[in-house]
């Protein structure tokens, strides 16, 4: 297989339905965006505006290099965050899960676990052999919760960009396996 960006799809889970993120998905974004936690470790500033938001729904839009999600809260329908895939260059067969961020509300919920489960089925059931996850290194929690789904730590990549504050982020660099993964989702969906 040649590895390319997967289309824009509808992902339905049993908490969350991840769809096609669209300029629609904007206001509700922006309301649980207003939080300057959920940015602490995010590349971009916290939007102070509907229009700031609509403007990084838009760059997400037009970057070829992704595909992105909008995390919409069955229960309720409004948009709850966003997650995405991204290309891996210089890895064959490999695509990156990213720029994930949901309202606090919704963190240490079924939400994040549901959301990968869904982005990690439909990668591997494309042909991808490989899925990436990154973090910021001061980002405890999401190494934590990249590890509890099977994320196996493979570095760090050092400088890897400049945060908005001025300081250089290290991103530690984690995979998992299309063969790995069927423990992982077993483990995932049993009953605890």
């Amino acid at each position: 297989m040649t590895a390319k960006m997967p289309a824009p799809a509808v992902l339905d889970g049993r908490v969350v339905r991840l769809e096609p993120l669209a300029p629609g998905h904007v206001p509700d974004l922006f309301l649980v965006a207003q939080d300057e936690e959920v940015w602490r470790f995010r590349p971009e500033p916290v939007p102070e505006t509907e229009d700031d938001t609509r403007r990084m729904v838009d760059r997400l839009l037009a970057d070829p290099r992704t595909t992105q999600f909008a995390v919409v809260l069955k229960e309720t329908g409004r948009a709850i965050g966003s997650t995405g895939y991204w290309d891996v260059g210089g890895f064959d067969e490999s695509v990156e899960i990213g720029s994930t961020w949901y309202g606090r509300a919704y963190w240490r919920t079924a939400v994040n676990t549901e959301c990968k489960i869904l982005l990690l089925d439909h990668a591997f059931a494309l042909g991808f052999a490989r899925v990436v996850l990154k973090t910021d290194i001061r980002n405890l929690r999401s190494q934590a919760a990249i590890e509890r789904i099977g994320g196996v730590r493979e570095g760090v990549l050092r400088r890897q960009y400049r945060r908005p504050d001025g300081t250089w982020r290290d991103s530690p660099l984690y995979s998992i396996l299309d063969d790995e993964w069927p423990a992982h989702r077993a483990r995932l969906l049993s009953p605890r």
